[in-house]
């Protein structure tokens, strides 16, 4: 086992044992689930446009050469620049280049977990940039030196009370403030720095191949604002987040909208294709778009698996989780925490070192069904595993322990063959330790059915 791996259970048993968190999270999402629920029942034919969806995303994978070009083309025709970037340190470098450029010293950052996955923030202020996040969690996360708990919302693992204390400690409000008064107070802080700020940074929710245009959705308007003042804004985005046409946000926003916090729709949608243009009164000088590969066309390159790519970072799998629930989103020690995180990380970091997330999950399929594009989770995470085992990631004796029980599973004699007592001897033995140390073993009867029912036969004879 890898020192990832072991670093994940020492987490996972920790958050899974802590009472306070548990208690935060299920109210959290608690209400999540409520306000989804009711959205949901609001949409006709569900099921429907959940097939419609998974089409299109289909569709988009299986001619990503074709679409990424397209949206290329007409973004440029718009005065916007296009940035290919294989990897974390490309992409970084390139936004340096561009900041370095215009003398840039200060960023406002809206939410992105793209960036989050390229640590941009520490990455910019590494090289003397302040990089300032300007959505409300992702702010709060921030001021506290931690990463994003969840997707869609940031600081879900904080309560109100957590926050009062931490603007108190920072600010000086008032330690039993409203979290209205704590974010009017956040508003107060961040007005100025969109107004002093060089650059806006994004990243964004789709791309449109037909228009060269990027969509993107947020509540709080910080984005609008990030890509308003700024003489400069830099996009970020992963090579997946294409859709072919204008038309087709007409099921993706609402679809978004409703899985992750019940809306019908985001507050505010917008769609940029390019830089201010001459009769145009506000927007950046110049824009640029970060087109980020970072692991993607491994995942793209395996046929079965490739699915993962057709999330649109709704959150919905990790709120119905029961793994996320009780360990949290830290404990994963990945951007994309949860279910989708479990299935696309190996591929995207590394097979060898994460590989243990695909284990993280007791199989129950409830990711797979709320799914707004109707991936298949939990498939992929079975075949993560047999990829795990046919590339010799995993230990011998464990190669060797599931060898043994295939072969005794598909043989009714040899099952038999050995008493209940043989078999209880070599549960305590072997798994007690490594699956049992918090779960009460379970007792095999004395003897097997078949025994029974053949001792029972020859009685009655």
């Amino acid at each position: 086992m890898g020192v990832i791996a072991e670093e994940f259970l020492v987490a996972a048993e920790d958050k899974a044992f802590d009472v306070d968190h548990r208690r935060i999270i299920n109210y959290n999402i608690g209400k999540y689930d409520a306000a989804v629920a009711r959205g949901l029942a609001r949409m006709i034919n569900l099921d429907n446009a959940k097939r419609k969806g998974h089409v299109i995303k289909w569709k988009v994978m299986e001619n990503l050469d074709k679409f990424l070009p397209e949206f290329e083309a007409n973004f440029q025709k718009r005065g916007g620049k296009v940035i290919w970037a294989n990897d974390a340190e490309e992409a970084n470098r390139e936004i340096l280049n561009i900041l370095n450029r215009a003398g840039v010293k200060t960023v406002v950052k809206s939410k992105s977990m793209v960036t989050e996955e390229i640590h941009l923030n520490e990455f910019l202020e590494s090289n003397h940039i302040e990089s300032l996040e300007t959505d409300l969690g992702e702010y709060i996360v921030q001021l506290l030196g931690q990463k994003p708990y969840h997707i869609v919302t940031p600081a879900m693992h904080l309560s109100k009370e957590d926050i009062a204390k931490l603007f108190n400690e920072r600010f000086g409000t008032p330690i039993d403030a409203t979290p209205e008064q704590l974010t009017q107070k956040a508003r107060e802080l961040l007005r100025d720095k969109y107004v002093q700020a060089d650059a806006g940074i994004t990243g964004a929710n789709f791309l449109i191949a037909d228009t060269g245009s990027i969509a993107i959705s947020e509540n709080e308007g910080n984005a609008r604002l990030s890509t308003s003042f700024p003489k400069i804004h830099i996009t970020v985005v992963g090579i997946e987040k294409i859709i072919p046409s204008l038309t087709d946000l007409d099921l993706f926003w609402p679809m978004l909208a409703t899985h992750g916090t019940g809306q019908n729709l985001t507050v505010y949608n917008t769609i940029l294709s390019g830089p201010r243009q001459a009769n145009e009164t506000d927007g950046p000088e110049e824009m640029y778009v970060i087109l980020l590969d970072n692991g993607r066309t491994n995942l793209l390159a395996q046929k079965e698996q490739r699915q993962g790519l057709y999330c649109i970072r709704c959150g919905a799998c990790l709120n119905a989780c029961p793994v996320y629930k009780n360990i949290g989103g830290h404990t994963y020690n990945t951007e994309y925490s949860g279910p989708i995180g479990s299935i696309i990380t190996p591929h995207m970091r590394g097979m060898e070192d994460f590989k243990h997330l695909s284990y993280a999950s007791s199989l129950c399929g409830k990711c797979t069904e709320v799914c707004p594009v109707k991936i298949d989770i939990h498939k992929m995470l079975l075949l993560n595993r047999r990829d795990a085992v046919k590339d010799e990631l995993v230990a011998k004796k464990e190669q060797w322990g599931w060898a043994i029980w295939r072969k005794g599973m598909l043989n009714r004699k040899l099952m038999d063959y050995f008493s209940g007592k043989t078999k209880n001897f070599f549960l305590k033995t072997l798994f007690k330790r490594t699956w049992g140390h918090l779960r009460e073993m379970p007792t095999v009867a004395e003897k097997s059915f078949a025994k029974q029912w053949q001792e029972k036969n020859q009685g009655e004879q």
